[in-house]
């Protein structure tokens, strides 16, 4: 196949879905021109943000917290926290899900950021073996969904948070302008996923369901649970302001002591493994998607995106990536035997792909909602699968 890069951005045509106009720009570059419609960050934002942070601190008068923001020691995340509290004003609880390959400089960056701005702070921890074997069970199964264990532990810890403290409100720090949409085929969040992987790979039973102790479940009825029953809403609020990375970076490192990691996700040093496996194995390269949203946003010039595009991405370093093999109890015998396995996708799975198709609208209403992000619906219907 031919390649073809977008003349706007420079995701090519490797990327699941993608397709071009007649100018030569892509859907992705659409799509995010028609967020940033939905979500615009100049005086009409600060109008739709301010009016959400009004309803939720009216809804939230007479509870010792108007908010849960879920945070990893990375930027996004800890200049939410800050925004959360000195900007906005509210009472925060700071939550983290920890999957034990938490970057040193993050955990130091949470630490800080909790203690300056006096915020109460809970740090979830799920069973260790069974963390381990999630992230075997989907190296294993030969997908690109290398992190489905600790994803599905973010969000279970946000909710299960939320719930033990009747909280109604969680913040998490993503922009489709700093990182852009995903296609799907690169990264399929469902519960029934992991469920189906971990059963066909793993031997640790999963822990079965409470609301307050969900571990590894979430699935289509766990999300009804705690999304309609409980009333529990997600937001994400960089994306009505005016996020520039740089800019957050000066004002998080002066009021907070932040210091930078090494790398956007690299406030888990699991994803060196996973930016190595992406590209040697599946050819993906992530930093084209993010890199193609920055240079949308005018942070990134399209020139310094290509000259990174084909080359590794620095976090991989081989020290960490030999010690993630170790650390899950890999042998480097059977990852070389991975890595030439046939590449698969989750369609490949038992999933709730097909239910999900057949609740179009009714997802289209709850995203409009804020029940569940609103991008979840673009995502889920309009792009990143191949045909």
């Amino acid at each position: 196949m031919e390649k073809q890069i977008c003349t706007r951005c420079i995701q090519d045509n490797s990327v699941p879905g993608i397709n071009f106009d007649i100018n030569g720009v892509c859907n992705f570059c659409h799509l995010h021109d028609e967020l940033c419609e939905i979500f615009p960050n100049g005086e009409r934002g600060t109008q739709q943000l301010n009016k959400i942070i009004k309803d939720i601190k009216k809804q939230s008068k007479n509870k010792e917290f108007d908010c849960v923001v879920g945070i990893s020691g990375g930027r996004d995340s800890i200049y939410l926290l800050y925004n959360a509290v000195k900007v906005w004003q509210l009472r925060v609880l700071a939550v983290h899900s920890d999957d034990y390959f938490d970057n040193p400089i993050a955990t130091e960056n949470m630490k800080k950021a909790v203690e300056k701005l006096n915020v109460k702070f809970i740090n979830v921890c799920y069973p260790k073996e069974l963390a381990y074997e999630l992230k075997r069970d989907f190296l294993r199964a030969s997908v690109p969904d290398l992190n489905m264990g600790t994803d599905i532990a973010i969000a279970t810890a946000l909710y299960s948070t939320a719930y033990k403290y009747g909280i109604k409100n969680i913040f998490i720090g993503q922009s489709f302008r700093t990182e852009g949409v995903k296609p799907l085929e690169w990264s399929f969040f469902d519960g029934k996923y992991l469920k189906t992987v971990h059963n066909m790979f793993g031997k640790i039973l999963l822990p079965k369901w409470t609301p307050e102790n969900p571990t590894y479940n979430l699935d289509l009825k766990e999300i009804f649970y705690y999304a309609f029953i409980k009333g529990i809403k997600t937001f994400t609020p960089n994306y009505y302001i005016n996020y520039v990375r740089k800019d957050a970076e000066d004002i998080i490192k002066e009021e907070l002591d932040w210091v930078y990691p090494g790398a956007h996700y690299f406030d888990d040093l699991y994803h060196s493994f996973i930016a190595y496996v992406h590209r040697v194995k599946f050819h993906i390269n992530l930093n084209m998607n993010s890199d193609s949203a920055l240079i949308r946003d005018g942070q990134m010039t399209r020139e310094e995106a290509l000259n990174r595009m084909n080359k590794p991405y620095h976090i991989e370093n081989d020290k960490i990536i030999e010690d993630c093999l170790k650390t899950i109890n890999v042998s480097q015998q059977e990852f070389d035997k991975i890595m030439k396995l046939p590449l698969k996708t989750f369609k490949n799975y038992n999933t709730n792909y097909n239910i999900i198709k057949m609740l179009k609208y009714p997802i289209k209403m709850v995203s409009a909602l804020n029940i569940v992000p609103k991008v979840v619906y673009k995502k889920y219907f309009e792009f990143g699968i191949s045909k």
